[in-house]
């Protein structure tokens, strides 16, 4: 709902609140809203106030079913069983991201959470591969996915972390070049990349985010808030605090 439309949404109802309103005739019931009108012309701070009141309540109905949707979905979210952990496995609070090598935003998130889980020290972090934004994207998360089944772990967070910066092309050729410059084995990855493993990780990741209604990326949990867009730092390092302070 734009400003407008929530601002005439708030006028109506301060119009309608009156209890007898439904028995007035109808001169009476003009001359009422005129009488609103005028006093709303002389203080349109009322609006102002009714908008930013119904903005809140939507924020925290939005917040409140965020919520639900975390606990319904814990499983899924924080043990999928093929997800990346990294940072400390043990750790007190649990980050989770779902992300696309393509995004511009989810690249500028990407030094902010490595300098946020480095320096914390107790931030378990989960990566959820999410590629939304065309071929290049699913092309750069197959491959991940593919050097997490044929590698590892540590394979896995070095492929993610030089797609993160990564411009180049996603063809055969140059996937070996990406692959090789780290010391791995490219050939195996590359005949990974369509095996019914690599598709059904990424099926089960994009069943998760329309359960959780997660549409772009990146889209962050930290235990049961969930984060619908970039963070920076200073934002996230505030938020991890207020949890632990509860």
């Amino acid at each position: 709902m734009n400003f407008r439309q929530t601002a005439l949404a708030a006028t109506a109802a301060l119009a309608f609140t009156q209890p007898a309103a439904a028995e007035m005739t109808d001169a009476e019931r003009e001359t009422f809203r005129d009488e609103v009108r005028a006093y709303l012309m002389e203080h349109p701070e009322i609006i102002i106030e009714a908008v930013q009141s119904m903005e809140t309540r939507q924020a925290e109905q939005a917040a409140a079913n965020d919520v639900n949707l975390v606990r319904a979905n814990a499983d899924d979210i924080f043990d999928d069983g093929h997800s990346w952990v990294g940072g400390n496995p043990e750790g007190d609070v649990t980050l989770v991201e779902f992300m696309d090598y393509r995004c511009g935003y989810c690249r500028r998130a990407y030094e902010d959470v490595e300098k946020l889980i480095e320096e914390d020290g107790n931030i378990r972090f989960v990566l959820k591969e999410f590629p939304i934004l065309g071929e290049a994207s699913t092309l750069s998360s197959r491959f991940a996915v593919a050097t997490q089944q044929v590698a590892g772990d540590d394979a896995y967070k070095a492929v993610h972390d030089a797609l993160m910066s990564y411009d180049g092309a996603y063809d055969p050729a140059a996937l070996t070049r990406l692959a090789e410059g780290l010391g791995l084995d490219a050939q195996p990855i590359l005949a990974e990349m369509d095996s019914d493993e690599v598709n059904r990780i990424l099926s089960e990741n994009h069943a998760l985010a329309r359960r959780m209604q997660v549409n772009g990326t990146p889209t962050f949990i930290l235990d049961d808030q969930m984060l619908r867009g970039y963070v920076p730092y200073d934002g996230m390092k505030q938020i991890v605090a207020e949890m632990r302070a509860e």
